[in-house]
């Protein structure tokens, strides 16, 4: 049998155009000679379309889509995803089109409702299997979750008499999902002596990436074919599909006329976790400014590495015709952070200006002075100065229709080391779950895989500050980013206690420090824009915890 897995980016909500799509790859699988098609799951409206299933005529207008592409099937067979009313209930659906007529569809058994899914928000699980023949291969649909575990999705497929497990996903990226995702799968393959092929979504989906890696896995857990990561793919691959006596009824679908010349297209290249960071941060950023009609991107350039990082990422993404960077040097502002402000925009190519914020720092203060009268500077002060920095890059970014992207890191956000309508404003917050320690790592990686300094050594070298005091540095105020990074690793997203971190070995004023500061700043990350997810456990969608809130531990 001849496989095409069809790695789509699809666009949620713009059903035409994901219409359009899925046509053009049906007609591209159809030159190869393939025999079935697998698309991604939802791949007809976008992953994951949430409150837009509870609108009836979006469900209404999915579902004419399937009508529509039914033409382009001739000759092959395509699963395809999308919603399927029936009886008062929704479900998540593979429609089964077969040389120009929808046949059936499958519904998904297993409805994941933890970290950043709640399908049982939306559908009904199914119930039954469905079981395809074409010749004498057998094939078993399933979607995404259903091959996860094992149990009757798929062990009750095989003894039904399936042997090529067809799965269409839309896997949420975080790094490594890849290499776990295939291991998961081989285990399957392995467990019920079947080919598996998995056809995962590819794209950016407000926080979440979804990094492609589409796989076919033979019977004995040998990796077949895979396709790249984080870019669309058509990936056409000849399996040999064990022969089987089904238990059950099955639909018979066109069988292909066999191939002079088996077909095995090169194993796309697994990638290192820095390289994965990298392509999920651009393209979760690329596909955000693109989806949503943006155009040019903003970034307040400090001479610190976490802006330094965020323009380079940006330029990747998108050009650096399309971003500008603003330095606002303050009185506190080291002539070396200014230079370096101007030598990572010299080093990226891209627009750059200087707006001293003093006046409007001064207007601020002036105007507060009756207020503050008898008061010593505190606190306030050092605010003021990133809320008139939050102030410039609006004031530009609403008269050119440029996009603020904020600098600010997962180890700021998670102790709230960051000032609301100051270095928080935006519309995106690429850094939003990459560790301070990430950000030190990504920046040489980025210079590394240059050739050259994008980012100037100095701006690594040097001990991170805020400039909003004098000397100032973020040590001042918070313990060592490697110690505190470890820390919010394992107490964010591995919710471990504050007793068994002790008891694992860290510093104890590391972790009542770090775990005081995380709990307060809830209502912070709340206001804080979106960013993209590359982590088990990013903050947002992933992590919701009550801002009103008295449990420590």
């Amino acid at each position: 049998m001849r496989l095409a897995l069809a790695q789509l980016n699809s666009v949620v909500g713009d059903l035409d155009g994901n219409r359009d799509k899925i046509s053009a790859r049906l007609a591209e699988a159809r030159e190869a000679g393939a025999d079935l098609v697998l698309f991604p799951e939802l791949a007809i409206t976008g992953y994951p379309p949430e409150d837009l299933l509870h609108r009836p005529a979006f469900v209404r207008a999915a579902r004419a889509v399937v009508d529509q592409l039914a033409p382009h099937t001739r000759g092959l067979t395509a699963l395809i995803g999308g919603p399927e009313e029936a009886d008062g209930h929704l479900y998540n659906a593979s429609w089964v089109v077969a040389d120009g007529a929808i046949r059936t569809t499958y519904r998904k058994q297993l409805l994941p409702n933890y970290g950043v899914f709640d399908e049982e928000r939306w559908f009904e699980a199914g119930t039954d299997f469905v079981l395809l023949q074409a010749g004498d291969a057998v094939v078993g649909p399933t979607i995404c979750e259903d091959i996860w575990f094992p149990g009757p999705t798929t062990s009750g497929l095989a003894a039904a008499g399936a042997r090529l497990l067809a799965n269409l996903s839309a896997s949420p990226f975080h790094v490594g999902k890849d290499r776990e995702r295939e291991t998961m799968l081989q285990t399957r393959a392995r467990e019920n002596r079947c080919v598996v092929a998995l056809c995962n979504m590819v794209g950016g989906q407000d926080e979440l990436v979804f990094d492609g890696h589409s796989v076919v896995i033979g019977p004995d857990g040998t990796v077949i074919a895979r396709a790249a990561g984080f870019d669309e793919a058509l990936l056409v691959v000849d399996v040999d599909v064990p022969s089987s006596s089904p238990a059950q009824p099955t639909l018979a679908i066109p069988a292909g006329a066999a191939h002079a010349e088996l077909l095995r297209p090169p194993l796309a290249t697994q990638l290192d976790e820095l390289e994965q960071m990298r392509q999920a941060l651009e393209l979760g950023l690329r596909d955000y400014i693109r989806k949503n009609g943006f155009g040019d991107v903003v970034i307040g350039l400090s001479g610190g590495i976490d802006s330094a990082l965020t323009a380079a990422l940006c330029v990747g993404a998108l050009g650096a015709d399309r971003v500008h960077g603003v330095s606002m040097p303050s009185r506190y502002s080291s002539a070396d952070t200014r230079s370096d402000a101007q030598a990572v925009a010299e080093s990226l190519g891209i627009d750059f200006r200087e707006i001293p914020i003093e006046p409007v720092v001064g207007a601020f203060a002036e105007a507060l002075a009756p207020s503050f009268a008898d008061r010593p500077a505190d606190l306030t002060e050092e605010n003021l100065q990133a809320r008139a920095r939050g102030t410039l890059l609006m004031g530009l970014s609403n008269k050119f229709g440029w996009i603020v992207i904020s600098t600010g890191n997962k180890s700021e956000m998670s102790v709230g080391y960051s000032t609301l309508y100051g270095d928080l404003v935006g519309g995106f917050a690429l850094l939003k779950d990459v560790f301070k320690t990430d950000v030190f790592r990504l920046s040489r990686h980025l210079n590394e895989r240059a050739g050259r300094e994008l980012i100037p050594q100095s701006t690594i070298d040097r001990p991170p500050s805020a400039e909003l005091r004098p000397d100032q540095l973020d040590e001042d105020s918070l313990p060592p980013y490697d110690k505190l990074d470890a820390v919010l690793e394992a107490y964010v997203e591995g919710d471990r206690s504050r007793d068994e971190l002790l008891a694992d070995g860290f510093e104890q004023a590391v972790v009542d420090r770090a775990l005081s500061l995380i709990d307060r700043a809830e209502y912070k990350r709340r206001q804080a824009p979106p960013g993209v997810k590359l982590r088990t456990k990013a903050f947002g969608r992933d992590r919701r915890t009550p801002i009103t809130n008295r449990w420590r531990g």
